[in-house]
């Protein structure tokens, strides 16, 4: 067995005992509620919203900062879409039913998560532009990370992978834009 081998099977059986655990948690109503609006702010609509205050409001570098945040979650998309079709990987949720939460995923695939990549992307790039909104953002993008785990949608490997590309993208289009 190769070394590689031996760890992708220790990231997918800890990976595994993590699932379970969260899939028979009874979290309290406000922690699934609170999940719940964590991925969906994820899905889209905060980002655009977060776009048109910073067209408004950005000041002088609002047009760097909207493309370096664009590019890097256009990216990030292109990014996402491309492994999925390559790694293949089942969702938690289709492997084991989870004990409250029901939400459909928005695709087949697991890895990685296209939630937390873009989460980061655009945290990392508007942060920099916008020092006092970075902790904010970063908030909110480990809270949609986790929600993606607490869900059921992504295994822990999956958040990991989508944080560290989304940063490492969110970085690339900051160069670009800075």
């Amino acid at each position: 067995m190769t070394v590689a081998r031996v760890v992708w099977n220790q990231i997918q059986s800890s990976d595994h005992r993590l699932m379970r655990r969260v899939n028979r948690w009874p979290a309290p109503r406000w922690f699934r509620a609170f999940m719940v609006l964590a991925t969906r702010m994820g899905d889209g609509w905060l980002w655009y919203a977060t776009g048109i205050a910073v067209l408004v409001w950005g000041g002088h570098s609002r047009f760097a900062a909207i493309g370096s945040a664009g590019l890097a979650a256009l990216a990030g998309i292109g990014i996402f879409v491309l492994l999925k079709r390559v790694s293949r990987r089942k969702r938690p949720c289709e492997l084991e039913p989870h004990c409250w939460a029901s939400i459909l995923p928005p695709d087949q695939f697991s890895f990685p998560s296209g939630h937390t990549i873009t989460a980061f992307a655009i945290t990392m790039t508007l942060g920099s532009f916008y020092p006092d909104f970075q902790l904010g953002l970063l908030l909110i993008a480990v809270s949609i990370a986790a929600s993606r785990i607490m869900l059921g949608m992504h295994f822990l490997s999956d958040v990991l992978a989508g944080s560290v590309i989304g940063i490492s993208l969110g970085y690339l289009f900051l160069y670009f834009f800075a």
